[in-house]
């Protein structure tokens, strides 16, 4: 079962996607949406807040395995710390794009997990989160760790 907190935050952060991208993250006929999103996700997705270094708020359980975390360790790091030293310069730039455009499709580059291990991540899309009166109250990302297989769903995805 979901927890109630992350059943709130992952609705909020695909109310968020539908509104930039027009269509909701895609969870195949599921008929608990969130509980798919959080638990059976083929894909990460992740929230930070807007803080002056930005926490992660949020990590659905494909992306605590990708990132090595478990749920209370993720909300105590910092997000920039999920790219290694020499990385988070270019994963800076990818986030004010984000600040500029509102999303992001596409976006590939090298991550590290709680260990120092470098992993991948794959088309992932990073959007703003807003609240209905458009105040900023976070990012979320979306992405793969594989880096050629994906659902014929997410190849109708738009770039």
């Amino acid at each position: 079962m979901i927890p109630a907190q992350n059943d709130t935050l992952i609705r909020q952060i695909n109310d968020c996607f539908y509104r930039l991208s027009g269509k909701p993250l895609y969870a195949p006929g599921a008929a608990a949406v969130d509980q798919w999103l959080h638990e059976e996700a083929p894909y990460g997705i992740l929230a930070h807040n807007t803080a002056a270094d930005p926490r992660f708020i949020y990590a659905n359980k494909h992306a605590l395995a990708s990132f090595r975390y478990t749920p209370d360790e993720i909300l105590a790091v910092p997000s920039r710390l999920s790219a290694s030293e020499q990385d988070r310069q270019e994963r800076q730039r990818m986030l004010e794009i984000v600040l500029r455009d509102g999303i992001v499709y596409n976006y590939t580059g090298p991550r590290v997990d709680k260990y120092g291990n470098s992993f991948t991540i794959y088309d992932g899309i990073v959007w703003e989160l807003r609240n209905a009166s458009g105040e900023v109250w976070g990012q979320a990302a979306l992405f793969w760790t594989d880096e050629l297989k994906r659902p014929e769903w997410f190849r109708r995805m738009p770039d």
